[in-house]
């Protein structure tokens, strides 16, 4: 029946992937969402997954090829992690990725990227990496970096596709759109290398305050919303040739 549901789903909302090529004469940059032990390590907190998932476990190897090419091409990497301070609940969803605990921090594929001079972290306390990048003063650790490191392209992959990275890709091109982020040309959503979440219908109807959170369909769904928002769905990603004038 699910399978089934999820077949109806990608008719009634076919969404066209592509190869992208990422130009070796245009800056493209990366952005990890939330690629953490809190939301990947299997029994690592109330948000992680229960046993080994197979999306998600295929997302942190996506993940972590592209982190190391573009780490060897010197490109702009930027992580953000999911911290949030015990007394500031993120409802609907139970405490999860308390700043200071092991679930805040990169999963153990990523964990090399803390020492590369090339990659910026960013701990966040919100679904949004665009608002949670935004400092006391008015200035935004994600917009400094796009317009210092002259990113024409972004690359955008981690977790989950439906939440934290549906809402960074929207508040990004907002942002774009009204002329904050030059020169950010492109938003790029790299499919295979973003996972989200898992909870059967059955699951959530004997859970208290839990919401069904089918994993295909709710990825797929991300995914298109992201789409219609004006980013490119990439299920292919190479570096290429320079850009053609």
């Amino acid at each position: 029946m699910v399978s089934q549901t999820i077949d109806i789903l990608k008719n009634e909302l076919p969404l066209d992937q592509q190869l992208v090529v990422l130009p070796d004469d245009v800056v493209t940059g990366l952005v990890l969402v939330d690629i953490i032990n809190g939301f990947c390590t299997v029994g690592a907190g109330n948000l992680a997954p229960r046993e080994p998932n197979r999306q998600i476990s295929g997302m942190i190897d996506e993940s972590a090829g592209l982190a190391r090419q573009f780490c060897e091409k010197r490109l702009p990497v930027l992580a953000f992690l999911d911290s949030h301070h015990p007394n500031k609940p993120e409802d609907p969803y139970p405490p999860h990725c308390i700043a200071g605990t092991d679930e805040s921090n990169l999963v153990p594929a990523l964990q090399w990227l803390e020492q590369e001079p090339n990659v910026t972290m960013r701990r966040k306390d919100c679904f949004d990496g665009y608002l949670g990048s935004i400092e006391e003063d008015g200035s935004n650790v994600f917009v400094d970096w796009v317009k210092n490191n002259h990113i024409k392209a972004i690359l955008v992959v981690g977790v989950c596709t439906d939440i934290c990275v549906l809402d960074f890709v929207c508040s990004t091109l907002s942002a774009k759109n009204r002329g904050f982020l030059g020169p950010l040309e492109e938003v790029v959503v790299y499919s295979r290398a973003c996972a989200t979440f898992d909870v059967p219908l059955n699951i959530a109807r004997n859970t208290k305050g839990a919401l069904a959170h089918p994993q295909e369909f709710m990825h797929h769904v991300g995914l298109y919303m992201a789409k219609e928002r004006g980013a490119k769905i990439a299920n292919q990603v190479s570096f290429g040739e320079p850009k053609k004038p």
